[in-house]
């Protein structure tokens, strides 16, 4: 009796939010493309539509050879199904198109097309990566446009490390290559709690890689995605780590420019980590500011006002903008600005009020809304001035007092009503939002009536006293 294959689920595809990185088109000028599918292969319908695998191990370095147990060690595949297709292989061998064991396994559905592309992916690049000096590759931990990071071990020191490779589409760019090495010699200026540490940089064979701390654990994307919204003391006990971060590295002129909760590792035992620095510049660097005028780097979500325009004096209060929307993100479960494109999201940023984070999530202090506000005011002058000041805010909210700075900068003069209820000021400006009830109206109408009477009263004295 033939067995009929169990349906198969489907891979868990990309939120909505995944955040989209920018990067450079053929014509110079930056364009965004989705960093969880850049670089992937298109997947076919089936059969000869399937993903070009080859059909030896000439072409495939001993990918046909391993497929069958590769889908049946990830269990995407029974045993059964493999030797099932291997054998209607044998039937047509003597085709004039002989049939391979990846095109009858997606023929059979017994595995999609695109689960079959992310197996020789992950069969590739491990294989790719098993000769670099010094350490064992155990697994895959994720890829982006970018890079792929694998999770290996120093086998001098007997430690677990993350490695970064640069794929090889990528290796043929001298300014990518540039890139790769950039990061890794930022990161290996900074050396702080709350920073993943680099530990080598280097090339095997036609691959380039950057070996780096290991945290085991999520990242601020991956929390966001299980609970929705992250309770405020956790967010700001976040956020405080990330400041302290930022201040290390602003002091040791660096500025990350890609502040987001992919890049925010949290470690099983507590401690928050900022990862990747794939975007980070010298501030002393003015000839790649220079070179770089007029193109946006950054993630649409998450990048400041500055970095969309691209302008050359890109400063600390850019990773302030983008701390400041990542905390939005973590209190309201929804991003500050949302679009149809990187486009119509980065022109929000630029232009269109934000609504306050305590009136989608209603249960945010006061306090946390001032702040969040404040770092993402659209002026760089308008947001802290210093990391300092931040963490003097973030400490003061997190006891439960209102903030200091926040306060201070934040007031109602000059501001235009919105719609919600909330003073807002027009964009460009700080934000601040005053939540009215009726009894701020009746004190209000209360006050002016009184100033009205003070007013005819005073006007009758001095008519009186001049008419005697």
């Amino acid at each position: 009796m033939t067995r009929t294959p169990p349906p198969k689920q489907r891979p868990e595809a990309d939120d909505d939010l995944a955040p989209l990185k920018l990067a450079e088109s053929s014509e110079g000028s930056t364009q965004p493309v989705d960093a969880g599918t850049a670089g992937e292969s298109k997947p076919g319908s089936g059969g000869s539509q399937a993903p070009e695998m080859g059909s030896g191990e000439g072409s495939t370095g001993g990918f046909e050879t391993m497929l069958g147990k590769l889908v049946v060690r990830t269990g995407l595949a029974t045993a059964e199904e493999v030797e099932l297709c291997h054998a209607l292989r044998q039937e047509s061998a003597q085709n004039e198109r002989p049939q391979t064991l990846a095109d009858l396994l997606v023929t059979k559905q017994f595995v999609t097309p695109r689960q079959l592309a992310r197996v020789k992916s992950e069969f590739e690049a491990k294989k790719s990566t098993e000769h670099i000096p010094g350490y064992e590759i155990m697994k895959k931990l994720g890829a982006g446009a970018m890079a792929t990071v694998f999770l290996g071990r120093q086998l001098s020191l007997d430690r677990l490390v993350a490695i970064k490779v640069l794929p090889p589409k990528l290796s043929a760019s001298p300014n990518f290559i540039e890139r790769f090495y950039k990061e890794g010699r930022a990161a290996a200026q900074l050396n702080h709690p709350n920073i993943v540490n680099a530990y080598d940089v280097g090339r095997a064979g036609d691959h380039h890689y950057f070996v780096m701390e290991y945290v085991d654990g999520q990242t601020v994307h991956d929390l966001i995605r299980k609970v929705k919204r992250i309770k405020e003391d956790e967010a700001i006990r976040i956020v405080r780590q990330v400041a302290n971060a930022l201040r290390h590295a602003h002091r040791r002129g660096f500025i990350h420019r890609d502040i987001k909760p992919k890049n925010i590792m949290l470690a099983t035992g507590g401690s928050v980590k900022l990862a990747d620095l794939g975007l980070a510049r010298a501030m002393s660097d003015t000839e790649a500011a220079e070179a770089e005028a007029g193109r946006a780097y950054g993630t649409p979500y998450y990048i400041s006002p500055e970095q969309i325009r691209g302008e050359v004096t890109i400063g600390p209060a850019a990773d302030i903008y983008g701390l400041g929307a990542t905390f939005y993100h973590m209190v309201t479960g929804r991003v500050p600005f949302e679009g149809k494109n990187p486009s119509a999201v980065m022109h929000k940023h630029l232009k269109a009020e934000l609504t306050p984070p305590d009136h989608i999530n209603p249960k945010l202090s006061a306090g946390s809304a001032q702040v969040i506000e404040m770092m993402m005011a659209k002026d760089p002058r308008d947001r802290y001035h210093s990391e300092a000041d931040l963490l003097h805010d973030l400490k003061l909210i997190a006891q439960g007092a209102p903030p200091h700075f926040a306060h201070r900068s934040l007031e109602l003069t000059d501001a235009a009503p919105a719609a919600s209820g909330a003073t807002v000021m027009p964009a460009g400006g700080n934000l601040r939002r005053a939540k009215r009830g009726p009894l701020d109206s009746t004190a209000f109408m209360i006050v002016l009536i009184g100033g009205l009477i003070v007013s005819l009263l005073v006007n009758a004295v001095v008519l009186v006293m001049l008419l005697s």
